[in-house]
């Protein structure tokens, strides 16, 4: 149960960016799920490269969860992550407007799980 709940940010955190990842980088998912039109091959090597990134930063995750000597860093880059993530979905909001349901559900729970990350390492501390 404590591995549980000390594991609980990244934990849920993969299992909301590694689907988002395989998403990302399929044009043909993208398009149903999004209503994102993959037009150029600029714009889909920009989504795979994303879809990497999403999938690289996982496996930090994995490792955070699997070998204790990670946990701080796979951490201290969940929060790095997310709340980046959430800046830069706020600046849009101000720049271009409030974008689709699934992109506002994306900034509220990059905030919840950055500021819940921080939490963690406060609780944990390693």
């Amino acid at each position: 149960m404590n591995w549980t709940l000390k594991n609980l940010h990244l934990l849920i955190s993969l299992l909301i960016v590694m689907p988002t990842a395989i998403i990302y980088g399929s044009p043909s998912i993208l398009e149903k799920q999004l209503d994102i039109q993959v037009n150029t091959i600029d714009l889909s090597n920009m989504l795979k490269a994303t879809m990497g990134l999403y999938l690289g930063v996982s496996m930090v995750w994995i490792l955070g969860i699997w070998k204790k000597s990670y946990w701080k860093r796979a951490t201290e880059l969940n929060v790095l992550f997310m709340l980046t993530l959430a800046i830069g979905r706020a600046y849009s909001v101000v720049m271009d407007g409030f974008p689709t349901a699934g992109f506002v559900f994306g900034i509220i729970a990059e905030c919840i799980l950055g500021v819940f990350s921080i939490y963690q390492l406060k609780k944990y501390k390693a």
